[in-house]
């Protein structure tokens, strides 16, 4: 028997980590959202072409030599591709930080367990680590004061 990937260990830590969110959700729902999130970064990753660090990349989609890739690209699409999966448990907000600061700016995806705050949900960010699925719990991420936009909506 070989030792789980870094991949698998992350999904499996995620896994629990979303399972956590509420006592009343079932191991096998948050495996799911765990494997679906680190599924759909892996095809963003190809279909973004990302570059690394994440600066970098953004600089070539800010000059027009890729099309995708900056950090609300990211939470976007796995806000779309997360929502229409119909988790029974889950739901999904965007936050963001410094927001309207053109270069400091900074856009997430949070799942929170249905009817919870977003405050003690959990952060899904790809574009922190260029294509590696960073996650933690709201309050526990210190880099960023990060606020709710209920209202921002999603591009397509």
């Amino acid at each position: 028997m070989s030792a789980p990937s870094l991949s698998e260990r992350n999904m499996t830590q995620l896994s629990k980590l979303l399972q956590g969110l509420d006592k009343h959700i079932p191991q096998e729902e948050a495996r799911q959202l765990s494997q679906d999130i680190f599924y759909k970064t892996q095809q963003l990753t190809k279909e973004f072409e990302l570059t690394s660090p994440p600066q970098y990349h953004n600089f070539l989609v800010n000059v027009g030599l890729r099309e995708k890739g900056l950090c609300y690209h990211w939470s976007d699409a796995l806000y779309l591709y997360l929502s229409q999966k119909k988790y029974a448990s889950f739901e999904f907000h965007l936050m963001g930080a410094n927001i309207g600061e053109y270069l400091y700016e900074h856009n997430v995806l949070v799942v929170v367990a249905k009817g919870g705050r977003v405050e003690d949900g959990i952060i899904i960010d790809p574009w922190r680590d260029s294509g590696e699925v960073y996650f933690s719990k709201v309050s526990e991420d210190t880099k960023y004061k990060w606020k709710h936009r209920a209202n921002r909506g999603c591009l397509r």
